[in-house]
């Protein structure tokens, strides 16, 4: 009798879905060193993928709910903050964090009610090569015909990333007492 618990990726695959076993895999760490297996992941990284098909869904009836509305600025912060991340991470093959940026990203979108389709379309392509199956589904949602995997991956553009005011914090007596948020943008006459 063996001491080692060997685990099917078939069983895995048919009680979670492949993009389930991917995402584990990949948000173990880094290629190059040994990981133990660990079954309490798999289930994390399945609740993960609830959530993001719900960024593109809504309610009890599971409708899709992807809008045409302009993006918020913060919407526009997350997506733009998400893809540089994800592509320094895929040149230099560090997968387990792009997994984490998109658990960011997800929460971040969920959080400020994001339903733009400017938005939640380059982060289906963005998540596609990690997550496959779930992304190429939400890509024919959107009205897309073809593959997401011919989809050009989503442009980082910094501009998006660039704060518009800064946090002060202002003391008396050395014991600083409140912080003023003030524009970057002011010249010194209008201090």
């Amino acid at each position: 009798k063996s001491k080692f618990n060997v685990v099917n990726p078939d069983d895995i695959c048919a009680q979670y879905g492949a993009d389930t076993l991917r995402m584990y895999e990949m948000f173990l760490g880094p290629l190059e060193q040994a990981k133990p297996w660990n079954m309490a992941g798999i289930t994390g990284g399945h609740n993960f993928l609830k959530k993001f098909w719900k960024l593109f869904h809504s309610g009890d009836n599971n409708s899709f709910e992807v809008r045409n509305d302009q993006p918020t600025k913060d919407n526009l912060k997350t997506l733009h903050k998400t893809i540089k991340k994800v592509q320094d991470d895929i040149e230099t093959f560090s997968f387990n964090t792009s997994v984490s940026t998109f658990m960011i990203a997800v929460n971040e979108l969920t959080a400020q009610k994001c339903n733009s389709r400017e938005v939640l379309e380059p982060l289906a392509v963005l998540i596609s090569p990690y997550a496959p199956h779930i992304a190429e589904e939400l890509w024919e949602r959107l009205g897309h015909e073809g593959s997401i995997s011919t989809a050009p991956f989503p442009v980082f553009d910094a501009k998006h990333l660039v704060e518009s005011s800064k946090e002060y914090p202002v003391s008396f007596n050395g014991k600083m007492r409140f912080k003023l948020e003030l524009p970057l943008d002011l010249t010194p006459a209008q201090i």
